[in-house]
């Protein structure tokens, strides 16, 4: 608590529950009958502002803002403060390694370093590392997949073993390649030297490469765990961020030094969103956001519009939930909800089990809403019934929830809250389909997924054309694999997963899945061998009622075997296909398919020589792979015939709905989720036996070029500093219009010609261990480099796309990077020219960092994505805008002029300031601090010397 009761603002708006031992803060006992009006989710915003208010971060303008959301909406900027923070490990990794540098400027300065702790609960989750690297793999005396005793059948040497045409490969020594280890401590080389080359996950084994990464990653974070208060870190085999996040860390209301408020929290990945199907808000922010969460700063936003989702209608029997996720998404994607946060209501919403809700919850970020919520019911208790809470806390919950107006019941319209807009779909209209072959958002019902492929390659190349010449349609070329013949043609299914978070959270689709899996081996069906099949669980809980059920072996006998959890072929982690495929492939020129039960498909993300991919339900993902092509009718055609020649249609393997139900009460108990608190507690092996340093300050390893302190608190002083004025500062960047975040950020894989690889390079590192910009996010030396390191950057002094600048004074052409190098050792300040919406596009967590430690001091542009914004402003970075009317081309500037920026001894809100330019000229420019925060944390050179400041 900010204050002492006493001492709030609204400390009068405090109730009591129980005996009176847990407090809350009330809204409803403000009396105003806007409350009872407000959507359930803004009514979540304005209790986080009322209990939040501090007079500096969230003041009483904000709460009476968001109160009054009728009239505020689309205009007042409010604060949020969330319950807790989420970290996937890519991200989760520099925002942590910031935190341990900054106990390094405590520890020199003679202060506590223990002392720096994110002052919000933080979560940790170990998922994104998992990659593919082999299919069918045969692994002798692999743990079972539940990762406990007991839990099913061994993963042994019994099935068949097709491991990129080379059995035995997954068996390979750690150290099989000598130079692989080329610069490594040495203590983590005797760790690898001693180490089956195995995925922590348990299942699958996985290159050196990240088998380094693994340990010097795991290993910090191990220390991450026990050196920081309010920092609680998952280790790898629980599973996916969000499934854990659903499984073990909500409560949908919290308990904190005697006050109960709802739970919330803000992650960084889009996709956390799926959390909205507990009634719990929350969304995705980039790296620099959760950051500032973590270290106490509340997340900024302009009051949304709500659209109420009134949900009506029947669902059918034969529809899955991923049907009724593809439904409603056409539904809200048509309806323009880009920006808003959207709320299910209505009697159509008591059909959907919480499985289905998170389903469709997750898919929020494909048709563009910052929320999709769906406020907790008497569906809501009944699940948690199931899992981890206790009746005494099942009581608590729902007396406070409905002392502050959170319930939700749906017998009764008149209570139901005012929306934006509402927006009808009725449940029964809901037909299976799939999604593809390039979008998303082209939803095509599989009764005539054959027809819409063919006229797919009857089409002009686009969104779904491929335009394959009549002629050339019925092209089949004949391939060798394993020593057996097979054909490929258009449509031929290559890939085939079972993966991610968004359909493995639902235990009714995956159950069917599972089912239609067991018939269809009992009936004597196969998937072809060359087709690369992968079953990635979103959690252990899946593998776990997957077992119980039975159904776990048949997915293996089809080929679909648990290869870990975590994202894998939705992010393009799939091993390459066999070469005579790829050989087949092109030499038909074919589209071949992919199908998978993921987020994300658009051409060319799977497999480069993978043109068609789907999004469909598991079970037509096991379906399409047995049939092994996307053109067949199932209605009218078979999938298959049993080794006596019989025919088997869909019809006669797909398990009716009253079976996975039955199925589903039989094995989703509450035993699944006492397992995974099991696991959690006990970790596993591989987690358990990396080396964990101590100490509250972390020894860091100069060798290690996975996790490095970076250079954000050099020349701390305890003093603030007073403005420095910008005296002749070269442009580094002379840019144009939209430039994303993805062009300045670093990310994908790293180049060989780039200047992350020439350092990598310098530390005696193969191309073949560069690893990704993703990796080695905890490596400010690579992150650095990478920074408008895209091969798509317009830089003007260049004239064509390329990471390339000129170096001003020398005329050279040269990497940004070495270009600002060379600028910061001469003493030079640095700024970037640029357009419009500058920093447009997703946040991403170096796209401020990495500007500031190439030097840059401002941006001068003609206007800025808001976020960004913001983002330049927490690291100490002046967003500057040209006035109205004005651009770097109607001020006939040249970008190689040198410019001062005279800033006086007090800054105040959107100050006004005059550039002068080596050439004579001068010109007016506006600083976009739009708050009192933003001042203060530019005046100490951003937020996190700031906070450090502050301790100091």
């Amino acid at each position: 608590m900010p204050f002492l009761p006493a001492e709030h603002p609204y400390s009068h708006l405090i109730d009591t529950l129980k005996d009176g031992s847990i407090k809350f803060f009330n809204p409803h006992k403000i009396n105003d009958p806007r409350y009872d009006k407000l959507p359930l989710s803004i009514r979540i915003l304005l209790e986080s502002a009322i209990r939040n208010c501090d007079g500096f971060y969230t003041k009483q303008e904000d709460v009476q803002n968001i109160l009054d959301w009728q009239q505020q909406q689309n205009k007042a900027e409010v604060p949020f403060s969330p319950a807790r923070v989420l970290l996937q490990d890519f991200t989760g990794i520099p925002a942590m390694v910031d935190l341990a540098a900054m106990r390094d400027a405590l520890a020199k300065h003679g202060v506590d370093p223990g002392l720096v702790n994110p002052k919000c609960p933080t979560d940790l989750i170990v998922d994104h590392l998992l990659q593919i690297d082999y299919s069918k793999c045969a692994i002798q005396n692999a743990p079972n997949p539940g990762g406990g005793e007991g839990s099913g059948p061994s993963h042994g040497s019994s099935r068949s073993s097709q491991c990129g045409g080379q059995r035995g490969a997954c068996r390979k020594s750690a150290c099989s390649d000598p130079a692989a280890s080329a610069g490594r401590p040495s203590s983590s080389v005797q760790q690898i030297e001693n180490t089956p080359l195995l995925c922590p996950f348990h299942l699958k084994p996985v290159t050196f490469v990240n088998m380094i990464l693994l340990f010097a990653v795991c290993g910090f974070k191990q220390w991450c765990s026990k050196a920081f208060k309010n920092v609680n870190v998952v280790p790898p085999d629980v599973g996916a961020v969000h499934q854990v996040n659903l499984e073990y860390l909500s409560r949908v209301v919290q308990v904190n030094d005697g006050f109960i408020y709802p739970d919330s929290v803000v992650g960084t990945d889009s996709h956390t969103t799926m959390i909205n199907g507990l009634g719990i808000l929350g969304w995705g922010v980039g790296g620099i956001e959760s950051e500032a969460v973590m270290l106490g700063q509340p997340v900024s936003l302009t009051l949304p519009e709500v659209v109420g989702c009134k949900l009506v209608g029947s669902i059918n029997p034969l529809t899955t939930s991923i049907d009724i996720v593809l439904g409603i998404k056409k539904h809200l994607r048509q309806a323009s909800i880009t920006g808003k946060f959207l709320e299910f209501f209505g009697p159509g919403v008591s059909q959907l089990s919480v499985p289905d809700r998170t389903t469709i919850a997750n898919m929020c970020p494909e048709y563009s809403a910052i929320v999709s919520f769906f406020p907790v019911d008497q569906v809501t208790l009944e699940h948690f019934k199931k899992t981890q809470f206790s009746q005494e806390n099942l009581e608590m919950l729902e007396s406070y929830m409905k002392a502050v107006k959170l319930f939700q019941s749906y017998e009764d319209s008149s209570e139901e809250p005012e929306f934006s807009e509402v927006i009808e779909i009725d449940l029964s209209s809901m037909v299976p389909y799939v999604s593809g072959p390039k979008r998303p958002s082209d939803r095509v019902e599989v009764s005539s997924m054959k027809e819409d492929f063919q006229s797919c390659l009857n089409e002009k190349v686009g969104f779904k054309g491929f335009h394959i010449a009549k002629e050339k349609q019925e092209t089949r070329v004949p391939f060798l694999h394993s020593g057996q013949e097979y054909q490929l043609a258009h449509g031929s299914v290559v890939i085939a997963a079972v993966i991610s978070c968004t359909n493995n959270c639902n235990p009714s689709v995956m159950l069917t899945a599972g089912l239609l899996a067991k018939k269809a081996v009992e009936a004597g069906l196969v998937v072809k061998p060359y087709i690369r099949t992968s079953l990635a669980p979103g959690s252990g809980m899946v593998t776990h009622y997957l077992n119980a059920s039975g159904v776990l072996p048949y997915f293996s006998q089809l080929g679909f075997e648990v290869i870990g959890y975590g994202c894998a072929t939705c992010v393009g982690n799939t091993a390459p296909l066999p070469e005579a495929v790829v050989d087949a492939i092109e030499q038909g020129d074919l589209v071949a398919c992919g199908i998978l039960s993921g987020n994300r498909h658009f051409e060319g993300r799977l497999c480069d020589c993978v043109r068609a991919n789907y999004l469909a339900s598991p079970p037509l993902v096991v379906a399409y792979a047995i049939a092994g092509t996307v053109g067949i009718d199932f209605e009218k055609e078979p999938l298959g015939e049993t080794p006596e020649g019989k025919q088997v249609y869909l019809r006669d393997v797909w398990p009716s709905r009253e079976e996975v139900q039955q199925t589903e009460e039989d094995t989703v108990i509450s035993s699944i989720f006492k397992d995974l608190r099991g696991r959690m507690e006990k970790g596993n092996v591989f987690w358990n036996s990396v080396e964990c340093p101590d100490g509250v300050v972390f020894p860091w390893d100069h060798k290690s070029t996975y996790i490095r302190s970076p250079s954000f608190f050099s020349k701390l002083s305890k003093e603030v500093p007073a403005p420095q004025s910008i005296e002749n500062a070269h442009a580094l960047l002379f840019l144009g219009d939209e430039v994303t975040t993805d062009h300045i950020s670093p990310a994908g894989s790293i180049a060989r010609v780039s200047a992350a690889a020439k350092y990598l390079l310098s530390k005696r590192l193969t191309p073949r261990e560069f690893n990704s910009y993703g990796a080695r996010r905890g490596n400010d030396a690579v992150m650095t480099r990478g920074t408008f390191a895209s091969i798509k950057l317009q830089n003007r002094f260049i004239g064509k796309p390329g990471p390339k600048t000129l170096h001003i004074p020398s005329g050279q052409t040269m990497d940004v990077f070495e270009a600002a190098d060379r600028y910061q050792r001469d003493g030079v300040p640095l700024i970037i020219l640029a357009g419009k919406h500058y920093g447009s596009g997703n946040s991403r967590d170096w796209v401020a960092k990495g500007p500031y430690l190439l030097g840059v001091r401002a941006v001068i542009a003609e206007s800025f994505e808001k976020l960004h914004k913001s983002q330049l402003v927490g690291m100490g970075i002046m967003p500057l805008q040209f006035q109205s009317g004005q651009s770097a081309d109607s001020l006939e500037l040249s970008g190689k002029e040198r410019f001062s920026i005279s800033l006086p001894d007090s800054l105040g809100l959107r100050p006004r300031l005059t550039v002068k330019t080596s050439q004579g000229k001068s010109f007016t420019v506006t600083a976009l601090f739009d708050t009192e925060t933003d001042v203060i944390f530019f005046q100490h050179g951003g937020l996190l010397r700031y906070v450090a400041r502050t301790l100091l």
